[in-house]
């Protein structure tokens, strides 16, 4: 099929299979794949705004079964530096992140052997005690798969009683690529494709606020990152109407510091720039049914994510108060909220502050105004 025939197919916003999302990402140059993206991304959002929100990432623990060969984070329970983070610690973090802005509190951690359900739903509670308007954006697919199997119940009743203890919507963690050849190598002991699908699947029956991720640059072939983009958008299409379901798609190019993947078996992020650019476009293409994209300036930098407003994405993400995972394996860059407002502004767009469920705040008082949603109902 020639190109011209599936840009066409692409701007009516259909499914393209993965050889033709191949063909386009391969065949076209970078300035028409980004104009794709582009008018694609106007398509669902035709103000010239592109969304941030404030928000803290805070590591339940460093403790992780898992092993995965490209993180350097996690600790055995038995090392010296390992850590449960206590109610004390996370009640000074909160403040801190309140005084700036933020009312979303992202908690990401591990497999742990000896954490239960009991321990989360304990947990979830008690921050919200404390802390009621505060949003807990937690855990993951791969924590919820863990839970249900140690305690012997179905994920659709660990989601059940986390939110009944406070669990306000969930991340898109450890997905890293949906294919289970790469995952057998990287990460054999997390939840399998189908099991982290079936995650999502449950969520998006019970309307739960989710999002999806996309770590690609390391063994992974071009078919399969296509792959993972066709597995999320079906199981978007697959949510009840009216229901939420992913209301982002973040991808980001493996942090290869330090990593057992790079130190033993030589493989290292290869990224460059128009690549990372090549694959937001391919992405706002792929993915019709989702309507956020997400630049992800953290791991490849200012410049290269404005670009990406330019080529599908319609969001950069947080200022990230606090991130440890990715961080030590490389990502270093920073934004406060008056650079990343300016970054947004030299890249031509208006900067508007959002929740996680894109409902964006007033620029003069701060609060939230549920009238103006910065999600706009996606085709289909």
């Amino acid at each position: 099929m020639h190109t011209e025939n599936l840009i066409y197919k692409a701007l009516q916003s259909e499914f393209l299979t993965v050889e033709e999302g191949r063909l386009l990402f391969e065949n076209l140059p970078l300035a028409e794949l980004m104009l794709v993206g582009h008018a694609l991304r106007k398509k669902l959002h035709p103000d010239a705004w592109v969304t941030w929100i404030i928000d803290r990432n805070v590591n339940i623990t460093n403790v992780c079964i898992s092993g995965c060969k490209f993180c350097n984070f996690y600790r055995t329970g038995h090392s010296p530096d390992a850590y449960i983070t206590t109610i004390p610690e996370y009640c000074t973090k909160i403040v801190e992140m309140k005084k700036l802005g933020g009312n979303q509190l992202l908690l990401q951690g591990g497999l742990h052997p000896k954490l239960s359900i009991d321990f989360y739903e304990n947990l979830f509670a008690e921050l919200k005690d404390h802390f009621p308007d505060v949003r807990l954006h937690a855990l993951g697919p791969p924590e919820i798969a863990y839970l249900a199997k140690k305690e012997k119940i179905s994920f659709k009743t660990v989601l059940e009683r986390l939110v009944a203890a406070g669990l306000d919507s969930l991340p898109g963690a450890g997905a890293e690529i949906l294919v289970d050849r790469v995952r057998d190598i990287l990460s054999p002991v997390k939840c399998t494709t189908r099991e982290w699908l079936d995650v999502m699947r449950a969520a998006h029956q019970m309307n739960l606020t989710t999002s999806a991720t996309m770590m690609f640059g390391h063994i992974e072939t071009l078919d399969e990152r296509l792959e993972h983009l066709v597995a999320i958008r079906t199981v978007q299409a697959e949510k009840p109407s009216g229901h939420k379901g992913f209301l982002s798609f973040i991808p980001w190019p493996f942090q290869d510091d330090r990593t057992v993947l790079k130190e033993k078996s030589g493989v290292f992020n290869k990224v460059t720039p128009e690549e990372y650019i090549r694959m937001i476009a391919i992405s706002r293409i792929m993915l019709p049914n989702i309507p956020n994209i997400q630049a992800s300036w953290l791991t490849i930098g200012k410049e290269t994510a404005q670009l990406c407003l330019h080529a599908g994405a319609n969001d950069f993400g947080s200022i990230m108060i606090e991130e440890n995972v990715v961080s030590v394996a490389g990502a270093n860059h920073k934004f406060d909220a008056s650079g990343i407002r300016q970054a947004i502004l030299e890249a031509g767009f208006e900067p508007r502050q959002r929740d996680q469920d894109f409902r964006l705040f007033s620029d003069r008082s701060g609060s939230l105004r549920p009238d103006e949603p910065a999600v706009l109902k996606p085709p289909g």
